[in-house]
């Protein structure tokens, strides 16, 4: 009877290897799963550019060329890299003193269509049929087509007939590898060298701004100033988006720009939109 009841009995060796067999079996699953590797998660489908690569970066930047961009703006490759970022031309805007305005390579309108906003006509020049095309539909964007004239034409051959109170110079760069270049010098302007083009613009008036890179050298601006008959007054600035230097831009005036005209805004000259706002004038 006794031995029966042992035989029923696990042995103490028994019993502890049946333990030691589970504690094992149960570390190993603890062991596993902290190692256990989360579900790789689905890839969320890239943003479609629609632009070619060589202008990417630029159309990432695309509401600090136009905040009202998902309005209708329309754009070429060159029209990308060329255009004035819009914080810098309101910028220039502000500095125009009103009056009419003559934007000699107008491109896409960036500059035009702040002009217009502030000062009381701008005549908008491009050789290039298609840009002035663009120019106008992002000037209605803004609703400021009825005060801008679209040319289409070379300012080189028009420019002893313009007339206006200020000159905006934003010449082509060269394309983005200007960058590349250490010290940009004028004559690397297109289509023609910066002197030329300078000279072009003083047939209409001595009051001229002119947006160049911001690696461009400093010297043969200050030139363009002592070089003119008289002498002009040249103020430089640095222009910045976001903190980053955008570009370089030159105010030359022959004499202090006088508001003449409207008393609660910029424009020289009395204009319709004065009229309407109740402006003293």
């Amino acid at each position: 009877m006794h031995s029966n009841l042992n035989s029923q009995i696990p042995s103490y060796n028994a019993v502890m290897e049946e333990k030691d067999q589970k504690v094992t079996e149960d570390d190993f699953h603890v062991k596993r799963h902290r190692i256990s590797r989360p579900k790789k998660r689905k890839r969320s489908k890239q943003q479609v550019v629609p632009v070619s690569p060589l202008v990417k970066k630029y159309w990432l930047q695309r509401y600090n060329l136009f905040s009202r961009f998902d309005e209708g703006i329309k754009m070429d490759e060159e029209g990308w890299f060329s255009v004035t970022p819009e914080e810098i031309a309101v910028r220039h805007a502000e500095r125009s003193g009103g009056g009419v305005v003559i934007d000699c390579f107008s491109g896409v309108g960036g500059n035009a269509i702040q002009f217009a906003k502030m000062c009381y006509h701008v005549v908008s020049i491009d050789i290039d049929p298609k840009k002035v095309g663009l120019a106008y539909n992002n000037a209605k964007i803004y609703g400021v087509e009825d005060y801008v004239d679209f040319v289409i034409g070379d300012f080189f051959q028009l420019s002893s007939s313009l007339k206006g109170d200020m000159v905006f110079l934003s010449p082509p760069w060269g394309g983005p590898t200007y960058n590349t270049i250490k010290h940009f010098t004028l004559d690397l302007l297109k289509p023609k060298d910066g002197y030329s083009i300078f000279q072009a613009a003083q047939k209409i008036t001595p009051n001229i701004t002119m947006f160049l890179p911001r690696n461009v050298d400093i010297h043969q601006v200050e030139e363009l100033s002592w070089l003119s008959s008289p002498p002009l007054n040249i103020e430089i600035e640095e222009n910045y988006v976001g903190g980053k230097l955008k570009g370089m831009t030159a105010y030359f005036s022959g004499s202090a720009l006088l508001n003449l005209g409207c008393l609660s805004c910029s424009h020289l000259k009395p204009c319709t939109r004065c009229k309407k706002a109740g402006h003293t004038v």
